[in-house]
C-alpha cells in the first residue's frame, strides 16, 4: 500500500489517452453481460459449494437450498418481471442487446442446466449423508418397522392437517399458493368416473418425516444413531386412500408452483400508504403463475389440467427428475449432527469497546470512530447503544431507519423502551422491503401504538440507508452519535452476513446525518451534503467525479487504483467509466459477489479489470469503496450497489472514513485479504464464466482468515 502524501502536481507528465476515443464504447452491448444470466451465474457459484468436499456435509445441504430458495425469488420477481414487459408489447433491449423475450428464451435454457446440475447434486449428496448414517428413504423402501412408525405418524400428525380440494363442475379449480408443494391426485368412483383432487403438502410440517422416533433416549445416544427419513408427499401419497374412502386411488403427483410476487404499489393513488402495501401483499399470493415444476413421469392428461386451469405456456413448464422444491432442503440440514456443520462461533467485541462498561459506550464513541466487522465482531454493541440511549437521561431523541429488521428485535424493542423513557423517538420504516413487507408492516403498527413518530418513506424511492442517529445533552452541547452501516439493523443475519458499521461523532457527519432526516421525514430540497453520499441527490454525481479523478491522477503519472467490493454492478454509466479509467491504466479490482454486468480482460478496453466472486460460509454483504487519489487514499462506506436503482431509485448513503488509522485497517486487513483468497475466490472472465483462482502460495479463505483474527482477538482480552 502506498503511504500517504499531497496530492499529486498537475504538472506530471501525461499518459497517452487518445487511443480512448477510438475504442468501443459502453453503449456497444458487446461491452455488456445479461443482468439476470448472471444472477443465473451466481447459483452457479452457490451450487459449487454444495459441491465442495471440504465444507461440512450437512452446510453443502444447506447450499443447496439455496440454490431453490434463490431460484424461486428470481422467478417471482425477475422472470415475472420479463414476462409483464413480454405481455405489455415492450421490445426495447437492454444494455446487453437481448430483448425481454429474448431473455427468457435464455433463461429457460440456463435454467434447465442448473436444475439438472442441483438433481445430480442431491444424488452425490444422499449417497454422503447415507455413508454417515443419514439416510433419506423413499416409500418404498422402508422396512415393515419403518412403514409402521411412518403410518402412525401420518394418522396422528399429517392427515388432520390435509384437506383434499376437489374440481368438478359444481366445485371450481383450488387456488394453488404461491411456492407451494401440491399433489394432484387422480380419483376413480364406484361408477368408473375419474376425477381430480388437489392436496397441499403442508409446509408446516417436517419436510422429511423421521423414522427413529425414541423420546427417552439420551441427546448423546440420538447423536450416535444412524437417522432415517421419507419425503414427505411419500408419506401422503402412500396414505391417500385414508382421505378417499371409497374412491380408489388411480396415481398421484406432485406438483410445485412459483406465482409473480411484484407488489404493484400506486404510490402517488395511494391515501394511505401502509394500508395500500398490506393490501398490496395480500394480492401477492394471486399473482399470475409464471413457473409450474412438475415430476417426469406426470402423464400428459393430468399435466393438461393443471396447464389449462393454471394459464400456463409450455415455456413456464419444467419437468423435474428428482424432488420437487430444493429450497425444502433447509429442513434437512437443520438436523441435530453438529459434526456435520460448521463450528460454531462467538463474535468478537470489538477493542474499543472491550474496557468500555455500560455507562461509557458514548465516551468511547467520543474517543474515536469505531468500526464493526461482522459476522466476525459482534453486533450486539448496536443493540447496547442503542439501550443505553433509551434509558440515559441525558439522552434527547432518537431517529433511525429501518429496512429488514425481522422478527423478535432486540433493536425494535431497545426504541419501544426509549418511547417509555419519554425520549423522542422518530423512525423510518420502509415498508416497500421486498419479502419483509408484513413484518416491518407490524413493526410500524407496533411502534406507532406506542407515540413513536413513524415515517413510511418517500413517494417513488426506497429508503435502503441504514443511519442511526442519537442526540445527547452533555454539559451546555448538544452531542450526536451516529451508527452508519453497510447492513441491515437485523440481529439474526447480522450473525451471517458480512457486513461493516461504523460509530461516530464526528460533527460534519452528525449534521449531514441530520439533514438526511430532515429529508427523510419532513420537506428538505438540500442539495449537498459536508461528508455523506446520498442518493438520488448526490452520490451518483459525486461517486462518478470520484471515479474521474483517479483517471486524471493516472494522466498526472500516479499510480490510479480503484477497489470496489459490492453485491452488483450493473449501471452502464458507471461501468462504462471503469472502461475508461482501464482504457487510461488506472488499475481496477472489483470484488462482486453476485451480478457484474461488465465484462473484464477485454484488449484494449477492461484489460486492467479484475472481477472476482466470494461465496463462503457467510453471505458477502460489504460495500466498500476505495479510491487510491495519488497517495491520499478515501475509502467509502454503505448500503449501496453500483446500479441504477440504488443509485437513482433508492435512498441510500456512503459515508467516509475520517481516521487515517480505519483506512488503513480497511485497506490492509479487509481489502486485501480479499484480494488474497484463493479458496473461495472465483475470478470472472470475459465471456461472463467464473474460474478458481490458481493458488501460487498457501491456501486463504478470507472469511476463515477473518474467525481466526476475531479468536484472537478475544484470546488477548
Amino acid at each position: 500500500m502506498s503511504k500517504r502524501r499531497p496530492k499529486a502536481s498537475a504538472e506530471k507528465p501525461v499518459t497517452a489517452l487518445a487511443v480512448v476515443a477510438e475504442l468501443p464504447r459502453p453503449a456497444d452491448p458487446l461491452l455488456f453481460l445479461n443482468r439476470e444470466l448472471g444472477l443465473l451465474s451466481f447459483q452457479y457459484r452457490v451450487l459449487e459449494e454444495a459441491h465442495n468436499k471440504t465444507n461440512p456435509l450437512l452446510e453443502r445441504v444447506r447450499f443447496l437450498s439455496i440454490v431453490g430458495s434463490n431460484l424461486d425469488e428470481f422467478f417471482m420477481v425477475r422472470v415475472a418481471g420479463l414476462i409483464a414487459q413480454v405481455d405489455s408489447g415492450l421490445v426495447e433491449s437492454g444494455p446487453d442487446g437481448l430483448s425481454p423475450s429474448a431473455q427468457l428464451v435464455a433463461i429457460r435454457r440456463e435454467v434447465k442446466k442448473l436444475l439438472v446440475e442441483a438433481h445430480r447434486c442431491w444424488r452425490e449428496l444422499a449417497t454422503e449423508l447415507s455413508e454417515e448414517g443419514v439416510d433419506v428413504l423413499d416409500y418404498s423402501q422402508l422396512d415393515d418397522k419403518q412403514r409402521r412408525t411412518a403410518d402412525a405418524y401420518f394418522h396422528d400428525t399429517i392427515f388432520p392437517v390435509l384437506t383434499p380440494l376437489a374440481f368438478d363442475p359444481g366445485r371450481p379449480f383450488p387456488h394453488i399458493s404461491n411456492r407451494s408443494l401440491n399433489l394432484a391426485v387422480l380419483i376413480r368412483d364406484s361408477e368408473g368416473q375419474d376425477r381430480f383432487a388437489r392436496i397441499k403438502v403442508p409446509s408446516t410440517l417436517p419436510q422429511f418425516v423421521p423414522l427413529d422416533r425414541h423420546p427417552k433416549q439420551s441427546a448423546k445416544r440420538r447423536l450416535r444413531k444412524h437417522l432415517h427419513f421419507v419425503w414427505l408427499e411419500q408419506l401422503i401419497v402412500a396414505n391417500l386412500n385414508a382421505l378417499f374412502p371409497g374412491m380408489r386411488v388411480v396415481e398421484a403427483h406432485p406438483f410445485h408452483v412459483t406465482r409473480d410476487a411484484e407488489v404493484a404499489i400506486k404510490e402517488l393513488e395511494a391515501e394511505d400508504l401502509l394500508e395500500t402495501i398490506e393490501a398490496g401483499v395480500r394480492q401477492r399470493r394471486f399473482g399470475d403463475v409464471v413457473r409450474l415444476e412438475v415430476t417426469a413421469d406426470m402423464p400428459g392428461s393430468m399435466l393438461d389440467i393443471l396447464m389449462s386451469n393454471l394459464e400456463l405456456s409450455p415455456s413456464e413448464l419444467y419437468r423435474i427428475k428428482g424432488p420437487l422444491s430444493l429450497s425444502r432442503f433447509s429442513d434437512l440440514a437443520s438436523i441435530d449432527r453438529p459434526a456435520m456443520k460448521y463450528p460454531s462461533f462467538v463474535p468478537a467485541q470489538p477493542p474499543a469497546f472491550q474496557n468500555a462498561d455500560d455507562e461509557d459506550i458514548f465516551a468511547s464513541i467520543r474517543r474515536q470512530d469505531v468500526l464493526l466487522h461482522h459476522p466476525f465482531e459482534s453486533f450486539q454493541p448496536v443493540v447496547d447503544f442503542l439501550r443505553k440511549a433509551a434509558h440515559d437521561p441525558d439522552v434527547l431523541a432518537i431517529k433511525m431507519t429501518l429496512y429488514r429488521v425481522g422478527r423478535n428485535s432486540p433493536i425494535v424493542e431497545a426504541l419501544l423502551e426509549a418511547m417509555e423513557e419519554g425520549k423522542q423517538v422518530a423512525v423510518l420504516v420502509e415498508l416497500k422491503a421486498r419479502f419483509d413487507e408484513e413484518s416491518n408492516i407490524e413493526w410500524a403498527r407496533a411502534l406507532e401504538r406506542e407515540g413513536v413518530h413513524v415515517v413510511y418513506g418517500l413517494v417513488g424511492l426506497k429508503i435502503h440507508c441504514k443511519v442511526c442517529m442519537v442526540v445527547r445533552r452533555e454539559a451546555d452541547t448538544i452531542r450526536r452519535y451516529v451508527h452508519l452501516s453497510t447492513g441491515n439493523y437485523n440481529a439474526i443475519t447480522a450473525h451471517v452476513y458480512t457486513d461493516i458499521g461504523m460509530f461516530t461523532a464526528n460533527e460534519q457527519i452528525a449534521a449531514d446525518a441530520t439533514d438526511l432526516f430532515n429529508y427523510l421525514t419532513g420537506y428538505s430540497a438540500k442539495r449537498d451534503f459536508q461528508k455523506l453520499l446520498v442518493s438520488p441527490v448526490t452520490l451518483r454525481t459525486r461517486f462518478e467525479d470520484l471515479i474521474r479523478r483517479e483517471i486524471q491522477h493516472q494522466m498526472n503519472g500516479e499510480q490510479g487504483h480503484l477497489i470496489f467490493k459490492m453485491n452488483s454492478l450493473s449501471d452502464p454509466q458507471v461501468i462504462g467509466l471503469l472502461y475508461e479509467a482501464s482504457q487510461g491504466g488506472v488499475k481496477v479490482e472489483l470484488l462482486v459477489r453476485g451480478v457484474c454486468c461488465l465484462r473484464p480482460g477485454i484488449p484494449g478496453t477492461s484489460e486492467n479489470i479484475t472481477v472476482t466472486s466470494i461465496v463462503g460460509r457467510f453471505l458477502e454483504h460489504s460495500r466498500i469503496y476505495y479510491f487510491r487519489n495519488g497517495g491520499d487514499e478515501e475509502i467509502y462506506l454503505g448500503s449501496a450497489d453500483l446500479m441504477n436503482r440504488n443509485l437513482n431509485r433508492r435512498v441510500e448513503t456512503l459515508f467516509p472514513l475520517e481516521e487515517p488509522g480505519l483506512v488503513d485497517h480497511v485497506r490492509n486487513c479487509i481489502l486485501s485479504i480479499y484480494l488474497a483468497d484463493n479458496v473461495k475466490a472465483r475470478r470472472m472472465s470475459s465471456d461472463g464464466s467464473y474460474k478458481p483462482i490458481p493458488s501460487s502460495g498457501e491456501p486463504l479463505n478470507s472469511q476463515e482468515w477473518f474467525l481466526e483474527q476475531a479468536k484472537a482477538l478475544k484470546k488477548t482480552r
